[in-house]
């Protein structure tokens, strides 16, 4: 069992890397391996909708998206942590995870994903609210905590400072190892949900 951890934030020692930082820790405790993973400060490209990623089955641009998307496909779960820049995810996180969700070949159903958040003060559900749906459009369950996954402070120093917020995120690791253990348990039962052939609505027909 292995849950990817990414570190949205430029700051690879700031709020969203001590939130992910506990995370591991219970995971550790829970049987259930982790890696984190720092893309915040790289030089990640939006996604320019060249759809050349549904013929290779991977991005064009061969970068830490296409390493991760490998990681993924073997992995049971994973966590996007985000600073809030302006009321939502950083543009460099947005851009790892666009270009992650499209590209990605893997069948992504029944692994579990989770959004972590941090703000010096306001943004935080906005921003949680943003990073889930990527989840929910590959069939993902979201794992929850007590309270919305988000921690504050304007640095690692302040993030240690907020119990409540480091208490959810050792709820949240327990509950996401919760969740990995039992849908192991029942694809190996049930297997996964049947597969439909894909819809597209269009009402531009005739038009």
């Amino acid at each position: 069992m292995k849950v990817l951890l990414i570190n949205g934030s430029p700051e690879p020692n700031g709020c969203i890397a001590r939130a992910l930082q506990e995370i591991q820790n219970t995971l550790k405790e829970e049987g259930v391996d982790s890696e984190i993973i720092h893309v915040g400060n790289k030089d990640i490209r939006g996604c320019i909708g060249c759809r050349s990623c549904k013929k290779t089955g991977k991005c064009v641009f061969n970068d830490i998206v296409n390493e991760t998307a490998a990681k993924l496909k073997e992995a049971d779960g994973i966590v996007l942590g985000a600073p809030v820049y302006f009321g939502s995810a950083n543009g460099t996180l947005v851009s790892f995870a666009d270009r992650l969700f499209y590209s990605t070949s893997a069948d992504l159903t029944m692994k579990v994903g989770a959004s972590v958040v941090s703000a010096r003060r306001g943004g935080n559900t906005a921003t949680f609210d943003e990073l889930n749906k990527y989840f929910t459009l590959r069939q993902m369950p979201i794992v929850s905590s007590q309270y919305w996954n988000q921690v504050h402070g304007y640095s690692a120093v302040d993030v240690e400072k907020d119990k409540e917020g480091l208490q959810c995120m050792r709820v949240l690791a327990r509950n996401m190892a919760f969740m990995i253990k039992a849908i192991g348990l029942a694809k190996e039962k049930y297997g996964l949900p049947k597969k439909e052939g894909r819809v597209y609505t269009s009402f531009s027909d005739g038009l």
